[in-house]
């Protein structure tokens, strides 16, 4: 039966007011998002260089999206992005963690606390780990993608690109909307924003949306029903002008989430040690593989998959103009994360394996930033830098009765994976602009970042089961609750992992822009990017298993163009690069006496060849069109034998990385017509498209997702403030699958919602 969570939802609605914004220098925070053109057509506004500029003028290649197109397209998370952002994949891990991916750079790990290849920020303030990026698209004037290695600008871990949200900021006058959907599986989702002065000097912002959604999916056994939403997020934003050189901004921001964890579908039996534990081997062998229904799935019976994830975060700007032409800004941020999200990743009504993830990240970072001009605008400089430290802790409790749930004769049904990491990274960096003409420009800019990482982990024990089984063989008593890791020298278990890793590494950019008029730019990039080393999460038998895997670097080379044509009716931008990818990380899988088990390992030498192309067209008046497309062919190109999930020994050399789909494109479409004097109407759509993309090495068929097309649909009509939206999504209700993965004896996968269909009426005030 439907279980109605409405009950349980945080404060929906609260009113208070927020703030305007102060002219900060070198990036013009509140300068509008778009620019008007002599022609009439608009040029939107990026900071992707932490000044403002026209995205024509920005040389690199960047997909920047508007707030009200975010709201119309239904944009309400990171992974929504794939909708409007060629280049860029969204695939949950087996545990439910992001993976972010951007032209096929990407990171797949199921632990928290691993550093992603795609950094995400806020108003410039970081989310080193993509667990907190939960809540970003909340009251926002854009989004700005960034492809490429960003590592001058953004520091490491940014060998894929940057997403950057940029809040809408407060006003100088009071203003404020509220908005109301209703949609299918009683979904119920409440906006609020108020706005404007609250003293002299002094501006405020407050935003409040709630998601609330009942089951949506159903399980294949019994009547039972799992997924609903219940999510709230705030953010605070004030914004204090003392003096006219002098601006101070204070962001406080965070989120609840309380939903659903989502259940898999079963695909195949793949036992993870044939010879062991035979408890549930006679109801796996009996299984059948789950039709391809977008509702229908298993999970355990009688235990709650509800979350209870939070995030608080507060953040203090401050921008000072110490000279006509110099800015000094300081930017200081506190984020505190905790998780407690149980998951069923076998797509079964058994307890093959269910798992408990208990996450907690504390991050701080400061950036410290000297920018101005000279030689009469001619030259742009930036200098500064940065301090970011993060202590996590990454505790899976697992709770099976898998073949491998055994050693020797005796079975055990809990353990934990343990991981505890203190982060630290200092760097400098420094950037210039030179007009070497008025036409062409050269740019250049570098970094130096030193990074220590300091690890205690180990698989421990919970109630005595596992440490009783591992006492077969260790050559010392291991008491129950503690490590069961074993030196595989002495056999004796050890107290704790412990490891530090230390790291350098000098990230650059250097290119040319060729800018020969307002509507037109050339430009050609060399950029060296990194990515920090890691540590596993994992059931770790041996020490060994805990090896942190070194950073990998990126070479990226990269040409393109910005153009309108038709006096701007057709703005064009495309780009063609290659990517020289040495070390890349990811999860695969290593051989142990318990079966095949996830661990990173490092591929040495790759490639990634690809070309992207955006068109944005305006034929006539009220009728607007994008089309966008990339083309990505990435390849490792070393030899390297590693384990399928199947526990195959394969040769990788040749194959494509996985959650990289060679062909991606969107096309989005809106008419606005007037139906009266008082009354506009608009119609529009979306089409998405990706092609297929294994999920590991090994080419198997099993861990194929196929490619699919998505469409979205939406109409309405707005008379002054008022706005009503009818809209559909996946309107042909189109069966795709976003990730698949052998969990333990059993392969499952994730499959994306069904058709889902609403209203919203909203209203600006």
């Amino acid at each position: 039966m439907i279980k109605n969570r409405w009950a349980h939802a945080p404060l929906a609605l609260t009113i208070s007011l927020a703030s305007a914004t102060g002219a900060h220098a070198q990036e013009a925070t509140a300068a509008p998002p778009l620019q008007e053109d002599n022609d009439g057509t608009q040029d939107i506004v990026v900071t992707a260089q932490k000044r403002s500029e026209t995205l024509t003028s920005v040389p690199m290649s960047i997909t920047a999206v508007g707030g009200d197109k975010l709201q119309q397209v239904g944009i309400t998370g990171v992974a929504d992005l794939t909708k409007i952002v060629p280049g860029f994949a969204f695939q949950p891990s087996e545990y439910g963690s992001p993976i972010l991916t951007l032209r096929g750079v990407g990171l797949r790990d199921k632990a928290i606390a691993a550093s992603p290849t795609v950094a995400v920020y806020v108003d410039q303030v970081p989310l080193p780990f993509s667990e907190m990026t939960r809540g970003t698209t909340l009251d926002l004037e854009r989004v700005e993608v960034l492809k490429g290695p960003q590592g001058t600008l953004f520091g490491q871990n940014s060998t894929g690109g940057a997403i950057n949200y940029i809040a809408a900021k407060p006003t100088d006058i009071f203003e404020g909307k509220a908005s109301l959907t209703y949609g299918r599986f009683n979904e119920l989702n409440g906006e609020l924003v108020l706005s404007g002065p609250i003293t002299e000097g002094l501006n405020g912002r407050i935003a409040v949306r709630t998601e609330q959604r009942d089951d949506w999916q159903r399980s294949g056994t019994r009547n039972d029903t799992l997924g609903s939403r219940n999510f709230t997020t705030a953010r605070l934003l004030l914004d204090w002008a003392p003096t006219s050189s002098l601006t101070v901004s204070a962001n406080i921001n965070g989120w609840a989430d309380k939903s659903d964890t989502p259940a898999s579908q079963f695909v195949g039996v793949a036992l993870a040690l044939p010879a062991g534990r035979q408890t549930l081997v006679p109801y796996l062998n009996a299984q059948s593989p789950a039709p391809d229904n977008n509702r229908l799935a298993d999970w355990d019976p009688d235990f709650s998959f509800r979350r209870d994830d939070y995030m608080i975060q507060g953040s203090l700007r401050v921008d000072w103009t110490v000279a006509p032409e110099t800015t000094l800004t300081s930017i200081t941020a506190y984020s505190k994360y905790r998780q407690e999200s149980p998951i069923d990743t076998d797509g079964l009504a058994v307890k093959d394996f269910r798992l408990t993830i208990f996450g907690r990240i504390d991050s701080f970072s400061q950036e410290l930033r000297l920018a101005g001009t000279a030689f009469d605008g001619n030259l742009k400089w930036t200098i500064g830098a940065n301090y970011e430290s993060d202590k996590t802790k990454d505790s899976q409790f697992g709770d099976f009765e898998a073949t491998n749930a055994v050693v020797g004769a005796i079975n055990y049904d809990t353990f934990i994976n343990e991981n505890k990491s203190d982060i630290d990274a200092y760097a400098v960096f420094a950037g210039v602009d030179y007009d070497l003409t008025d036409q062409l420009t050269l740019q250049g800019s570098i970094r130096y970042t030193h990074s220590k990482r300091k690890f205690a982990g180990c698989l421990r024990d919970s109630g005595g089961q596992i440490a009783a089984a591992i006492n077969q063989l260790a050559s010392a008593p291991i008491a129950a609750g503690a490590c069961v890791t074993l030196d595989p020298a002495t056999f004796q278990g050890v107290s704790i992992v412990t490891s530090t890793l230390s790291e350098n590494n000098v990230p650059w950019r250097i290119g040319l822009s060729y800018q020969p008029s307002s509507d037109a730019n050339y430009y050609f990039n060399v950029t060296k990017g990194y990515k920090a080393g890691i540590y596993p999460t994992v059931p770790g038998l041996i020490p060994s298993q805990f090896a942190p895997i070194k950073q990998e670097s990126i070479l990226a080379y990269e040409v393109g163009f910005k153009k309108g044509f038709f006096g701007n009716k057709l703005r064009a931008s495309g780009a063609a690069f290659y990517y020289d990818y040495t070390d890349k990380q990811i999860l695969g899988y290593i051989n142990t006496f318990l079966g095949n088990l996830p661990g990173l390992i490092s591929i040495p030498k790759g490639e990634i060849k690809g070309a992207e192309l955006q068109l944005d067209i305006r034929p006539l008046s009220g009728l607007n069109l994008t089309v966008g497309g990339t083309y990505i062919d990435s390849k490792v190109k070393s030899d390297f034998i590693g384990n399928d999930p199947l526990q195959n020994a394969v040769n990788f050399k040749g194959e494509a990385f996985p959650g990289a789909p060679k062909w991606q494109y969107s096309v989005d479409g809106q008419y606005d017509f007037p139906v009266s004097g008082s009354i506009d109407a608009f119609i529009g759509g979306t089409i998405s498209y990706r092609s297929g993309a294994q999920v590991a090495f090994g080419n198997h068929p099993l861990f194929l997702v196929t490619g699919y097309t998505l469409l979205d649909l939406r109409a309405g009509v707005e008379s002054g403030p008022w706005r009503l939206q009818l809209f559909g999504r996946n309107v042909t209700n189109k069966f795709y699958v976003t990730s698949i993965a052998r969990n333990t004896d059993s392969i499952a996968r994730v499959v994306g919602m069904p058709v889902t269909y609403g209203v919203t009426v909203s209203r600006k005030f």
